[in-house]
């Protein structure tokens, strides 16, 4: 298992810091923590557990419950297809194929120069816009096959 360095467990620290005290703090700081990490390390768990009192299984279960949360270090741009149904119906399995083929990854996966990740969700609320690509938190509604192209080609460059 990987150690974090003494700078990232001091950002830990301060986050818990910051939330203690404060009503359903856990996500709040898990989600601070994979903002400045770009994930949440096992050792960022226990950090949190001992700082909420808390044992360090409630906190794996709550990253592993939620599919925003991640154990795994991401990539520098992360992209996200939508398969829930009204995305699937309007072909997103294919656009989602055309991705992992230009940056040659297969889903839930980061490339090997750590530069993309790419997920497969099952709803991103975004129903009447489908089919739906998020990449980098900015939203693309109505994709097709050559849009994604256009998008990964901005991305790469």
């Amino acid at each position: 298992m990987e150690k974090l360095n003494a700078s990232a467990v001091t950002k830990i620290e301060e986050i818990v810091k910051k939330h203690q005290g404060k009503r359903g703090p856990l996500k709040l700081m898990l989600h601070d923590v994979q903002h400045e990490l770009g994930y949440i390390p096992f050792q960022a768990m226990e950090i949190i557990a001992k700082g909420c009192d808390v044992p360090v299984t409630e906190v794996y279960g709550v990253v592993t419950f939620y599919t925003q949360f991640t154990t795994q270090p991401r990539g520098k741009h992360v992209i996200n297809v939508c398969l829930g149904t009204a995305c699937y119906v309007k072909e997103s399995q294919p656009i989602l194929d055309r991705i992992t083929e230009t940056l040659q990854c297969n889903v839930n996966e980061t490339t090997q120069d750590g530069m993309y990740s790419i997920d497969a969700t099952r709803c991103l609320g975004a129903c009447g816009l489908a089919p739906v690509v998020v990449v980098d938190g900015k939203v693309y509604g109505s994709c097709s096959i050559s849009k994604v192209d256009e998008i990964l080609q901005k991305v790469m460059n």
